[in-house]
């Protein structure tokens, strides 16, 4: 007779078969993929060394979702068509831009070709961009041009949440909405999850409010891929973008604990349409309707000039073809015969922008990067940590920003060029998040950035070699481990 114990017993003698199967299936599984070598040696380590709930991590977070193909081939076939019905329309006026622009700051204008080579940004001349730094720059200036609206409003946000912020922005929207201007929300499906009753207010006003990528139990390897956009275009005539969420801790007035230093940019004239046009891709992604084809109303044909900036605008995500951003990023340091000043929170980077820092710094030109003393992840600071020592070896400056928490995505080049946006330089906002980041030339604006680099250098410590190298091995050792886990996402 087979009882119980026997079936027990014989669970607990044999288990290690049905395992070795599923482990071996996994590892295949993993194998087959043809990710990147560190990202599949990491999970089968992960695998082994952590029974099952290394094959829950996997499962979860790491593996492929079958909806990524799926969706995203179809986001990047649409998304081409649109784009390349739109650059039809303009691109008879881009060469003679781009030999403007290359006979002013030469092989700098590289990365500009690149965008407009790939369909991926016209070439906008005649734009004014301001600064923003910090959100006692950039909120009021956000408030103001959104009083100001007439025709329509447009926001993608990674966060936005229920706050002093947030509740403000949501009252003049809805406001507006009254007023007859057409508002469109889209907020991210993890990000914004503290809008509280928000989006019930938006709907009882008539504002059109959208989640991206929502994430279930059912659908948590969704996660992985987050819109860490953050836009706002109004009546196509002011845009804003940059790294400043909707939240309260972006604003230091006294009532944060900590102090949140971030840029965002202004910019008004022609290249507001380009922002535009990414916001109609994400809201058709996102799940409206699609007024791509109808766009005419809210891109002007001939849009007037407000100032002397050529601005594109560089956009990628899980579903491009390539990723845009970070190659546009390396052309432009491959490019540097001076100066390269870089702020970012988060630099986790793929082994193509350590060495193109490597060798920039190499070849004389000085390499400047501001990081966070103090990160608001334990995990990504000692990751980011693990990377230091390669890059103090060759000669870049590396410094740790104390005053607060520095959150600021710039790169400025040569006094010539200049990146703000929403991108990190990490593996994350290269591949896996749906990012944006202007891209800047004109002399006052350059000269504002790299005024506000050395106001933060003075607020940072700079590192040293030896005393990088003096540091105790356990911290060290932290920084390797966090290290190896980042390669799972």
């Amino acid at each position: 007779m087979i009882t119980w114990h026997n079936i027990t017993d014989f669970i607990a003698e044999w288990y290690w078969i049905p395992m070795l199967f599923i482990y071996a299936g996994v590892i295949i599984t993993i194998v087959s993929e043809n990710r990147k070598a560190s990202k599949s040696l990491a999970y089968i380590l992960v695998i082994v060394f952590i029974p099952v709930v290394g094959l829950l991590i996997y499962y979860f977070v790491g593996r492929k979702p079958v909806f990524k193909k799926q969706v995203f081939d179809k986001k990047r076939s649409a998304d081409q068509q649109r784009m390349d019905k739109y650059f039809e329309q303009l691109k008879s006026r881009m060469e003679e831009r781009l030999q403007l622009l290359e006979n002013n700051i030469g092989d700098m204008a590289l990365p500009f070709r690149y965008l407009n080579h790939q369909k991926q940004s016209l070439i906008s001349t005649g734009n004014k961009v301001t600064l923003l730094d910090n959100g006692e720059e950039m909120f009021p200036a956000l408030f103001t041009a959104l009083q100001n609206a007439r025709a329509y409003i447009h926001l993608e946000y990674y966060i936005f949440t229920s706050g002093e912020v947030g509740n403000k922005i949501a009252a003049i929207l809805i406001n507006k909405q009254k007023e007859g201007v057409e508002v469109r929300v889209i907020v991210d499906g993890v990000g914004s999850s503290h809008l509280k009753d928000i989006p019930q207010q938006f709907k009882e006003a008539g504002v059109q409010f959208l989640k991206i990528l929502p994430v279930t139990f059912t659908s948590l390897a969704h996660s992985n891929y987050r819109d860490h956009r953050k836009i706002v275009v109004i009546d196509g005539e002011i845009g804003f973008v940059g790294g400043i969420n909707i939240d309260d801790r972006y604003w230091n007035n006294g009532r944060q604990e900590l102090y949140w230093r971030d840029t965002s940019v202004c910019i008004e004239g022609p290249a507001v349409s380009l922002l535009q046009v990414q916001f109609f891709l994400s809201w058709d992604f996102a799940g409206g309707k699609d007024d791509y084809n109808s766009q005419s109303s809210y891109l002007k044909p001939h849009p007037p000039k407000k100032g002397n900036a050529t601005v594109a605008i560089a956009a990628s995500g899980p579903s491009s073809e390539a990723p845009y951003i970070m190659e546009t990023i390396l052309l432009a340091i491959s490019q540097a015969k001076r100066t390269i000043r870089i702020c970012t929170p988060y630099f986790i980077p793929p082994d193509e922008l350590t060495s193109a820092l490597q060798i920039a710094a190499s070849t004389g030109v000085k390499v400047e990067l501001i990081l966070p003393a103090r990160s608001d992840s334990f995990f990504v600071q000692h990751a980011m940590f693990s990377f230091i020592k390669p890059l103090l070896q060759r000669g870049v400056n590396v410094y740790l920003y104390e005053k607060g928490f520095i959150h600021a995505k710039t790169i400025s080049i040569d006094s010539s060029l200049a990146f703000v946006g929403t991108v990190n330089l990490d593996i994350r906002s290269f591949y896996l998040n749906f990012e944006i980041t202007s891209v800047i030339h004109e002399t006052a604006f350059c000269t504002a950035c790299e005024e506000s680099f050395e106001q933060d250098k003075q607020n940072s410590r700079l590192i040293t070699l030896e005393q990088w190298q003096s540091r105790p091995i356990f911290q060290r050792g932290i920084d390797s481990v966090c290290r190896l886990m980042s390669a799972l996402f």
